[in-house]
C-alpha cells in the first residue's frame, strides 16, 4: 500500500487533547478522530433546553460551513496520524451508504445537506476508542474502535449516532450560543494547534486564551443533544437494516469501561457521556424494531446486502495489527495463528503480523490458510486484498500465477481497494498501461481520490508520459485541498520542454484549464481571509 511521508507536526493524540480543553468540537485525548461533534448551520436556539428548530437568519450559511471543515480536513490530510488505508475504508462505506441511504429516506438528512456536506469518512491510527464529525461533514473513526467492536451492527451504532449528531446540526446549536464564537475563530484555533509544532505546551498556547476558555463550556452536547443523536440513530440503523441489538451491545461496552474507571482508552465516554435514561431508552426501543429484521443471525445482515460478521472479524484484526507499534504483539499474533484450530480473524492478524516482522513466507502461508476459509463468504475479498498486499511487499516469495490471477480480478473489481492493489500489481508485472487504463477510469468516477491519482503518477512515469505524470500529481494535491501544491505542480506541467507538452495536446488543455480552476480556488479564499 502507498504510504505517505510524515510531515513534522504534533502528534495528532495531542492535537485533540489541546482541542478538548478548548472544547472547540468536543473532542477527546487520543486523534484528531477524537473530534466528537457534528457540522450545522449555527442558528440561535431558544433558552428552552428542548433544542427548537433553527431560523432565525442569522446562520453560519451550509456553503461557509463546507469550507470551514474542508479548511479543517486540508491540514488533518497531512497529518502523520491519518490514515488512507483502503481496505478499511472500503468496509466503513458499506456500513456507512446503508445509513446515510436511511436517514435520507427517514428525512432526517435533508436534500441540501446531502448535496452540500461532504459525507466523507477519515481514519485515525490511534488506538484509543472513538469516533468523530468535523464541520462540513466530514466524518470517521479510530482503529481501536474498529477493534473492540465484535459485530458490525455496534460500529454502524456508533456511526449512526454520528451521523444523527450532524443531521440534527448539533454544532451549529453550539456555536450560536452567547458568545457567538466566530467560525474564522474556530478553524483559526484548531489549524494553530495543528501548526504549533511537535512541542504540546506551545501548542496549548496557540489556543489558550482569548475566546477559548470562555467558549469551554458552551460547546459541549448537551443531554438532550445525545438523546436525540441516540433515537435518531436507532431509527436510522435499524432503517438500514441493521440488527437493533447491536445499539444497546456497544452501550453495554461502552458501559463496562465507565464501571472500570475508563484510564483514557475510551476517550468516546467522555464526549458523549452514558446515562442510564440512555441505555434504559435504547432497550425499550428494540421490541419495536427487532421484528422488522428478523432473526438474530450473521447471514441476516448479508441477505440486505450488509457485511457479514466474518468481515468485521477480518476488518477488526487488521486495525488492531495496523494500531500496534510493538513488535512483541505482532509476535503473539504470528504464534497464535500457527495453532491448527486458529479462526479468520487469527491467521488475518498472524499473517499482517509476520509481514510486519519481516516474516514474508510465513505471511503468505497464514493468508493461504485464510483464503481457504472464506471460499465463498464474502469475506473473501478481504483476504483476497490481503494477499495481494503481501505479495507485493518488497522481499516476499514470487508466486506469479497467483499475482497474476489476483491482479486480473482485482482490475475488474469495483471496491476501492481491488482497484488499487490491482493497479499496483499491474505496475509490477510490468503492465503499466493496464494500471493507467483502470485508474483513469476510477478517478473520472473519484476525481478527489487522491491514492488513485498518486498511483496514476507512477503508472504514467513508467510509460514515459511525464505530462500526464506531473498533471495527476497536481490532482492528487487538490484532492487534499492543497491548492498551493496543486498549482506549482500545473505551473511545472506547463513548463515542461515543447516536445513534451505538444506531444499531448488534449492533455496540455486539461492542464490549462485546471490551473485556471485552482487559480480560482485560491483567489476565493483569499477573499474568505480577507473578510475575516
Amino acid at each position: 500500500m502507498l504510504r505517505r511521508t510524515p510531515v513534522s507536526r504534533p502528534p495528532l493524540s495531542r492535537v485533540a487533547t489541546l482541542l478538548l480543553s478548548a472544547a472547540l468540537l468536543c473532542p477527546a485525548p487520543g486523534a484528531w478522530s477524537q473530534v466528537n461533534g457534528a457540522p450545522t448551520n449555527g442558528r440561535s436556539p431558544a433558552a428552552s433546553p428542548n433544542l427548537p428548530s433553527l431560523g432565525d437568519g442569522e446562520d453560519l450559511t451550509v456553503a461557509a460551513e463546507r469550507r470551514l471543515g474542508d479548511r479543517i480536513a486540508q491540514s488533518i490530510y497531512r497529518d502523520p496520524d491519518y490514515l488512507d488505508d483502503p481496505v478499511i475504508g472500503d468496509y466503513l462505506l458499506q456500513l456507512w451508504q446503508p445509513l446515510l441511504a436511511a436517514a435520507r429516506r427517514r428525512g432526517e438528512v435533508s436534500p441540501e445537506l446531502s448535496e452540500r456536506l461532504a459525507w466523507e469518512l477519515m481514519i485515525s491510527r490511534e488506538r484509543s476508542v472513538n469516533a468523530f464529525a468535523l464541520p462540513g461533514g466530514y466524518m470517521g473513526v479510530n482503529l481501536g474502535l474498529l477493534a473492540v467492536t465484535e459485530r458490525p451492527e455496534e460500529l454502524a451504532s456508533v456511526l449512526a449516532h454520528e451521523m444523527s449528531h450532524v443531521a440534527q446540526r448539533h454544532i451549529a446549536r453550539m456555536m450560536s450560543n452567547e458568545q457567538r464564537m466566530a467560525p474564522w475563530m474556530i478553524a483559526s484555533m484548531i489549524l494553530g494547534a495543528l501548526a504549533a509544532g511537535a512541542n504540546p505546551d506551545a501548542a496549548g498556547a496557540a489556543i489558550a486564551g482569548s475566546s477559548a476558555v470562555a467558549a469551554q463550556q458552551s460547546l459541549k452536547f448537551s443531554r438532550d443533544m445525545e438523546r436525540e443523536a441516540d433515537r435518531i440513530g436507532f431509527g436510522v440503523m435499524t432503517g438500514a437494516g441493521f440488527d437493533g441489538h447491536g445499539f444497546v451491545e456497544m452501550f453495554g461496552k461502552l458501559q463496562q469501561a465507565s464501571r472500570l474507571n475508563d484510564s483514557g482508552a475510551y476517550p468516546y465516554l467522555r464526549t458523549h457521556p452514558l446515562t442510564s435514561e440512555r441505555i434504559a431508552d435504547m432497550q425499550a426501543r428494540l421490541p419495536e424494531a427487532t421484528p422488522a429484521l428478523g432473526p438474530r443471525a450473521d447471514a441476516a445482515p448479508q441477505l440486505q446486502g450488509l457485511p457479514s460478521g466474518m468481515q468485521h472479524a477480518l476488518v477488526s484484526a487488521r486495525a488492531r495489527v495496523l494500531a500496534e507499534r510493538d513488535s512483541t504483539r505482532w509476535a503473539t499474533w504470528v504464534e497464535r495463528a500457527r495453532s491448527p484450530d486458529a479462526k479468520p480473524a487469527d491467521l488475518y492478524a498472524g499473517a499482517l503480523s509476520a509481514q510486519r516482522l519481516g516474516q514474508s513466507a510465513r505471511a503468505l502461508e497464514l493468508s493461504e490458510r485464510l483464503r481457504k476459509l472464506t471460499t465463498g463468504d464474502a469475506a473473501r475479498g478481504v483476504a483476497d486484498a490481503l494477499a495481494m498486499e503481501l505479495l507485493l511487499s518488497p522481499g516476499a516469495p514470487a508466486q506469479p500465477a497467483l499475482l497474476a490471477e489476483l491482479r486480473d480480478a482485482a482490475l475488474g473489481a469495483q471496491s476501492r481497494a481491488m482497484v488499487m492493489l490491482g493497479a499496483q500489481a499491474a505496475m509490477a508485472t510490468g503492465q503499466a498501461e493496464r494500471a493507467t487504463s483502470r485508474l483513469q477510469a476510477w478517478t473520472v468516477e473519484h476525481p478527489r481520490d487522491a491514492l488513485a491519482w498518486q498511483l496514476l503518477v507512477r503508472a504514467n512515469q513508467a510509460q514515459g508520459h511525464t505530462l500526464r505524470a506531473v498533471r495527476a500529481d497536481a490532482e492528487a494535491h487538490a484532492a487534499h485541498y492543497d491548492w498551493d501544491g496543486a498549482l506549482e505542480r500545473l505551473k511545472a506541467a506547463q513548463a515542461l520542454p515543447a516536445a513534451q507538452r505538444n506531444a499531448d495536446p488534449i492533455e496540455l488543455a486539461i492542464v490549462d484549464s485546471r490551473r485556471r480552476d485552482v487559480e480560482q480556488r485560491l483567489r476565493d479564499a483569499m477573499r474568505d481571509d480577507d473578510k475575516r
